[in-house]
């Protein structure tokens, strides 16, 4: 699994090298992405996110995002990114852990904007193997657990690449 993940996050490094160049904004993409690949592998195997992980990548995005491009719109898409996963597990504490808030709130600082795309993506990814199991299992299927991270990086590497092109077609 490790050694796939190492392949997966060569192949996102040179997918942003070839959409951004050498530049800031690609070696950004690259550890935005590192993030989320490696994040992928532990919740599969341990069905967590951890801490020491996902909150120093959410400073770190933060601060270099806005060094980079001086703006309100990582602190604004961090905080609604994960301030919508935040509601959402205290209206269903069952549905999201505080991780997967955290998650947000990273995505947000790191993607900006497209944070909604992958969200939206990342939901809708999420939701094939959930109807999967529910087909296989029945009404035994709505109690399963699953990890989550591997929809919200797909749906981080949707936005990454197509956001600002999904998102102007959405809201044409």
């Amino acid at each position: 699994m490790r050694a796939l993940a190492v392949v997966v996050w060569i192949v996102l490094v040179a997918c942003c090298i070839w959409a951004d160049g050498l530049t800031v904004e690609a070696l950004v993409n690259a550890l935005g992405c590192a993030v989320v690949v490696a994040l992928t592998v532990i919740d599969i195997e341990r069905r967590i996110v951890p801490n020491r992980i996902v909150v120093p990548a959410l400073v770190v995005a933060l601060v270099v995002q806005t060094i980079r491009d001086p703006s309100p719109e990582w602190i604004v898409s961090a905080l609604g990114a994960g301030g919508f996963f935040l509601l959402l597990a205290l209206v269903y504490p069952a549905g999201l852990g505080m991780g997967d808030v955290k998650l947000a709130a990273f995505l947000g600082a790191w993607l900006g904007y497209p944070v909604a795309v992958a969200l939206f993506a990342g939901t809708l990814l999420g939701m094939i193997p959930a109807l999967v199991v529910l087909v296989r299992k029945g009404s035994k299927g709505r109690t399963a657990t699953m990890p989550y991270v591997p929809a919200l990086a797909a749906g981080a590497i949707v936005a990454l690449f197509f956001g600002d092109a999904l998102l102007d077609a959405w809201l044409g």
